[in-house]
C-alpha cells in the first residue's frame, strides 16, 4: 500500500463548482414537487404567527433590480421566521389596475378603444394584467422566493374588490367620503386626476414673468395710480386670476420709477430693481400688507377686477411678495379663495386646452397659451419682465410629462378628520430607518384630503349612484350590496348593467320620483386598491391585523405606507402595520439612477442566468439596503468570490465528515478537547450574533459576520491546523473525532444560518450532511444559542492564544522571507514568554506544535538572545528544524523507520 493511501483525505461528492444557473432550477423544482412551502407552514401551524404583508408590485413588464431586492429581502425574513419558531405565510400580491395597462393595450397591442365597449376593453385589460402576473411570478420564483404562488392576491380578484368596496362603505358611513370642486394634480397627457404618490419631479424650462395690475380701488389709502406687481412661472393661469394675495405682516413699498409707481415687498426692492434695470427709483410710500385687504386692481387682460386678499403662504423667498391667485389652479389659491368667497374659475379642460372662459385664448393648448398670454400682457403694458428659468416641476410618473393644477369635481377621502388618530398611530409603529416616522408624519400633517377618483375605466368603480335631482346617494347598505355583487360577478358588472339593475331590489329615493338613477363612472385611485389590501388580504384570509411588517422602497412613504395607514385607521382606528422597514433604490456602479436612455440598467434575470440567484441574493445581503445601493459587474464578482469561499468551506467540512456517523461518532461538548470546545463557543457566539442581526433585519451584518468567521476563525485558524489530525491520525482517534464533532456542528449550524440568504446552496449542502433526515433544510429549525458553563474561561484563554499566535505567525513569515525556513513545518520555534504568557501557554491543554503548524516548539526559560524577535510579552526565535522529514506527515522528527515515517505515523499505518 502506498503511504498516500493511508491518509484520510477529504472525500465528498459535493461539487466544488456551484454551476448555479443550471443547478438552481432543479432545486427549485424539488421545492415545488415536494410542496416544501406548505410543509413548512404545516410544521409551524401551532406557532405564533408572524405576518409580512406584501406590497403589490405593478403587473406590467419584466422585473427590475428594485423588484429583485425587495422580494429577496422579504424572503430572508419569511425563511428566517419560519425556521425560528413562527408561523409565517407569504402571500405575494400584484397591483393590476390603472393607466399603464390601458396604455399598453392601446399603444403596444394597438387595441382601438373606440371599437370596444367599456366592459369589453376592461376584459382585455384583465387578460393582459393576468399575463403580466404570470410572467413576473415565474421571474420572482426564479429568485428563490417561496410563497403561496398558487394563491396570490391580485387587486382585480372579485373577493379583493368586494373587500375594497366594503372599506369605501365604512368610510362613507363615517362621513369621510365627499365630492368637491378643488384644484388637484391633473395630467393632460393621461387625462386624469393624479394622487401625490403619482407625481415625480423633473427639471422643466418655464417662462418667468412679472406682471403689473393697476389699482382700481385703493380704499383711500393709495392714490390710485399705483400698480401691484406679481410674479409667476405659469402665464397660462393669468386668465384664471381673481385675486392678488399679500402677507398681512410684511411691509410693502411704493416704488416710483420712469413715471410709474409699483408696489412690491420692501425687502425685495433692491433685488427687483436689478431684475428690472431700475437705475433711478425712489420709495415714495410704505404700507403694511394688512392695509391692502379688499382693495381691487384691474385684471391686466380682461375687463374685470382682482381682489387684494391676505394669506400666510405669502413669503419673501421668491417673486415680489405679492402672489398671483387663481383659485382653480392651486391649493393655496383655492384655500385662501374660499375665505374670500372667490369663484373657483378653471378655464382649461381635461386635455389641457383653454376653454371659452379663457376668452380670446380658447382652444390653445395650455403650454402654447404661455406665449399668447405673454404677448397680450406686453401689448397692454403690463409685462415688466420675462426670462426663462429651469426649475423642478411636478410630472406624471407614468407619461413623464408635466402636470397642471386644475379645479375639477372629484371624490375625496378626508385626511383632516383622520389626522389626529393617524398621527397617534404613527408613534405606535416601529420605523426602520427611524427617520421614516418623521417623514410619514410630515406628509400626513400637511395633507387635508386624498383625491380618490380617476377619470379612467380600468379600475374599481366608485360605487355611488345619483338620483334624478343630481343628489349623490352615499348609503353604506347600498355600497355593501354592490360589494356582494362584485364578490359574485366581479366589478365589470358595473359597466355591463344599468344603474337600476345594480341597486338593491325595490330601492327608492326621494330624489328619484320616477325611479331613475345613474351611476358614477369614475374609478378609484389605484392607491385605494393596494391601500385597502390589509382587509382584502389579511382580514379576507383570516390572518392577524395589524400585520407584523410592511417592507417596501422609500418611495412608499407617500404611496403604500401612506394610503394603507389612511384606510387602516379609517377601518379599525389602528395602523395596519406594527413595523415598517424601507429600502433605498438600486443605482449603477457609479451611483447613477438606472435609465434605459443611459443604457446602465442591470437586469436581474441576466445576472441569475450568468451567476445564479444565490449570488444575487448574497449581493442583497451584502449591501446596506436602508440607503440607496449600487450594483455592477465588479460588485457581483466580489460577492461571487465570497460565495466561492463559503462553498469551499462547506466542501471542506463535508469532505472531512465522509467517515463520520453522527449516531456513533459524535462527542458531547464535555468530551471535546479544549481547542474544540473553544470553536464550539465561537460557533455559539456567531449563532447569537447572526440571529440578533436577522431579528433586526441587519442582513449586511449577517453577511459580514459569516464572511469574517469563515475567513478568520475557520480558514486562517481552525481548519488550517486541524488538517494534521484529520488527515494523519487514526480514523477513530479521540482527537480526530473531537474535531469531526466540531466540523459536524459547524456544517449543520452554518447551513441553517445561511439558509435564508442562499437557500439553493443551503439545500444542496444539507443533502450531503451525514444523518440529514429532512428533504429540505427549510424544514429544520435555526440552531439554538447554548449555554456552556466554562465558556468565559475557555474563551479568555484561547482568545489570548490567538493574539500570541498572530505574533508567532509574523515571526515565521519573517523567517520565511529571510530563507531560514521554507514552509512552517520546517521550523523549530523557541518562545521566550513573560510570566503571564508562560502561564497561558502552560494552561492550554493542547499540542502547541500542531496549533502553530511547526515541527518543533520549545518554551525557553530566562532572557531571550539579542537576535530574538520582540513582541508584547514574548520573544521568538525561528530556526530550521533538524532531523528527518516523515514521508507521511511531513513533520521533521528525530527518528524515522525503514519506511521513512515517524513513530506516530507508524502506529497509525501498522495499527
Amino acid at each position: 500500500m502506498e503511504l498516500k493511501e493511508t491518509l484520510l483525505m477529504p472525500k465528498t461528492d459535493f461539487p466544488m463548482r456551484g454551476n448555479l444557473p443550471k443547478r438552481e432550477p432543479q432545486i427549485e423544482q424539488k421545492w415545488y414537487d415536494e410542496k416544501i412551502y406548505q410543509r413548512v407552514l404545516d410544521k409551524n401551524k401551532d406557532k405564533t404567527p408572524f405576518v409580512l404583508h406584501d406590497g403589490p408590485p405593478y403587473a406590467n413588464g419584466n422585473i427590475h433590480m428594485g423588484h429583485a431586492m425587495n422580494k429577496i429581502l422579504k424572503d430572508f425574513i419569511i425563511r428566517y421566521k419560519n425556521m425560528n419558531g413562527f408561523y409565517s405565510p407569504y402571500i405575494p400580491g400584484w397591483d393590476t389596475h390603472g393607466l399603464p395597462i390601458e396604455q399598453a393595450l392601446t399603444n403596444n397591442k394597438k387595441i382601438n378603444r373606440k371599437e370596444k365597449t367599456v366592459a369589453e376593453f376592461r376584459e382585455l385589460c384583465q387578460q393582459y394584467a393576468l399575463e403580466q402576473v404570470e410572467g413576473q411570478k415565474t421571474q420572482f420564483k426564479r429568485l428563490g422566493v417561496l410563497g403561496d404562488w398558487d394563491n396570490p392576491y391580485i387587486t382585480l380578484q372579485k373577493e379583493f374588490e368586494a373587500e375594497q368596496i366594503k372599506v369605501f362603505g365604512k368610510m362613507v358611513k363615517d362621513g369621510l367620503i365627499y365630492k368637491g370642486l378643488k384644484p388637484i394634480y391633473w395630467s393632460p397627457s393621461s387625462e386624469t386626476a393624479l394622487a401625490e404618490a403619482e407625481i415625480e419631479y423633473h427639471d422643466k424650462k418655464s417662462p418667468s414673468i412679472y406682471v403689473a395690475f393697476k389699482v382700481v380701488d385703493g380704499k383711500d389709502i393709495l392714490s390710485g395710480d399705483e400698480e401691484f406687481v406679481i410674479w409667476t412661472t405659469t402665464p397660462w393661469t393669468i386668465p384664471g386670476n381673481l385675486a392678488i394675495c399679500v402677507n398681512a405682516d410684511l411691509e410693502y413699498a411704493t416704488v416710483a420709477v420712469s413715471g410709474r409707481k409699483f408696489i412690491v415687498a420692501k425687502e425685495l426692492v433692491k433685488s427687483l430693481a436689478e431684475e428690472f434695470n431700475w437705475d433711478n427709483y425712489e420709495i415714495v410710500a410704505t404700507h403694511k400688507g394688512s392695509d391692502f385687504e379688499y382693495m381691487t386692481a384691474k385684471h391686466p387682460i380682461f375687463d374685470r377686477e382682482s381682489l387684494l386678499i391676505l394669506g400666510d403662504h405669502v413669503t419673501l423667498e421668491a417673486g415680489t411678495g405679492l402672489v398671483h391667485t387663481a383659485p382653480g389652479h392651486g391649493e393655496d389659491d383655492f384655500n385662501v379663495g374660499r375665505k374670500y368667497n372667490l369663484e373657483v374659475l378653471c378655464p382649461v379642460d381635461h386635455r389641457g386646452y383653454m376653454t371659452k372662459e379663457a376668452l380670446e385664448f380658447e382652444g390653445l393648448y395650455y403650454e402654447d397659451a404661455n406665449k399668447a398670454v405673454g404677448q397680450k400682457l406686453e401689448e397692454n403694458g403690463a409685462l415688466l419682465g420675462l426670462k426663462f428659468i429651469t426649475h423642478s416641476y411636478p410630472h406624471d410618473w407614468r407619461t413623464k410629462k408635466p402636470i397642471i393644477f386644475r379645479a375639477t369635481e372629484q371624490w375625496f377621502a378626508s385626511i383632516e378628520a383622520l389626522k389626529p388618530q393617524m398621527m397617534e398611530q404613527i408613534k405606535e409603529v416601529k420605523w426602520l430607518p427611524s427617520w421614516g416616522e418623521v417623514r410619514l408624519g410630515n406628509m400626513i400633517k400637511d395633507r387635508a384630503d386624498w383625491c380618490i377618483s380617476r377619470q379612467r375605466v380600468w379600475g374599481v368603480p366608485i360605487p355611488v349612484f345619483y338620483a334624478e335631482n343630481g343628489e349623490a346617494i352615499l348609503d353604506e347598505a347600498v355600497i355593501n350590496h354592490v360589494a356582494n355583487l362584485f364578490r359574485e360577478k366581479g366589478s365589470n358588472i358595473w359597466f355591463e348593467l344599468e344603474a337600476e339593475a345594480l341597486l338593491p331590489e325595490g330601492f327608492t329615493h326621494p330624489g328619484s320620483p320616477n325611479g331613475k338613477f345613474r351611476k358614477e363612472m369614475d374609478i378609484m385611485d389605484v392607491w385605494f386598491d393596494s391601500g385597502s389590501s390589509h382587509h382584502g388580504v389579511l382580514v379576507e384570509r383570516g390572518l392577524p391585523y395589524p400585520a407584523d411588517l410592511y417592507l417596501e422602497g422609500s418611495d412608499q412613504y407617500r404611496g403604500w405606507f401612506n394610503s394603507s395607514l389612511s384606510t387602516g385607521v379609517a377601518m379599525t382606528g389602528k395602523a395596519p402595520y406594527k413595523t415598517v422597514v424601507s429600502h433605498g433604490f438600486v443605482l449603477d456602479g457609479q451611483g447613477r439612477k438606472m435609465s434605459k436612455s443611459i443604457g446602465n440598467t442591470v437586469d436581474p434575470l441576466k445576472l441569475i442566468n450568468t451567476y445564479g440567484a444565490d449570488i444575487v441574493r448574497l449581493w442583497v445581503a451584502s449591501v446596506d439596503y436602508q440607503a440607496d445601493v449600487r450594483i455592477s459587474e465588479d460588485l457581483i464578482k466580489q460577492v461571487s468570490e465570497s460565495y466561492r469561499k463559503m462553498r469551499n468551506t462547506f466542501r471542506f467540512l463535508l469532505g472531512n465528515l465522509n467517515d463520520f456517523n453522527p449516531e456513533t461518532d459524535l462527542l458531547d461538548y464535555d468530551s471535546l478537547n479544549e481547542v474544540d470546545q473553544f470553536m464550539m463557543i465561537r460557533l455559539n457566539e456567531l449563532t447569537a450574533e447572526l440571529k440578533a442581526a436577522y431579528e433586526e433585519y441587519r442582513f449586511d451584518d449577517v453577511y459580514k459576520s459569516i464572511n469574517n468567521y469563515i475567513s478568520n476563525d475557520l480558514s486562517a485558524f481552525y481548519l488550517d491546523f486541524t488538517k494534521d489530525i484529520l488527515y494523519i491520525d487514526a480514523k477513530d482517534s479521540h482527537a480526530r473525532r473531537s474535531i469531526q464533532s466540531v466540523l459536524y456542528h459547524h456544517v449543520c449550524d452554518l447551513v441553517r444560518l445561511l439558509a435564508p440568504v442562499i437557500p439553493h446552496t443551503a439545500d444542496e449542502v444539507y443533502s450531503y450532511i451525514p444523518g440529514s433526515t429532512e428533504v429540505s433544510v427549510y424544514l429544520t429549525d435555526m440552531p439554538e444559542v447554548k449555554l456552556y458553563e466554562n465558556a468565559d474561561e475557555v474563551s479568555a484563554k484561547w482568545n489570548q492564544l490567538l493574539a500570541l499566535r498572530h505574533d508567532v505567525l509574523k515571526a515565521l513569515e519573517i523567517a520565511r522571507n529571510e530563507k531560514v525556513i521554507g514552509k512552517s513545518l520546517n521550523a523549530s520555534l523557541h518562545l521566550y514568554p513573560d510570566a503571564s504568557k508562560k502561564a497561558l501557554l502552560e494552561s492550554l491543554n493542547a499540542d502547541l506544535k500542531q496549533i502553530f503548524i511547526v515541527s518543533d516548539l520549545v518554551i525557553e526559560e530566562g532572557q531571550a538572545p539579542d537576535q530574538a524577535l520582540q513582541f508584547d510579552g514574548l520573544s521568538v526565535i525561528v530556526e530550521a528544524a533538524e532531523g528527518h522529514t516523515c514521508a507521511r506527515c511531513w513533520l521533521i522528527v528525530d527518528d524515522i523507520d525503514e519506511a521513512g515515517i515517524c513513530n506516530r505515523c507508524s502506529e497509525v499505518v501498522n495499527g
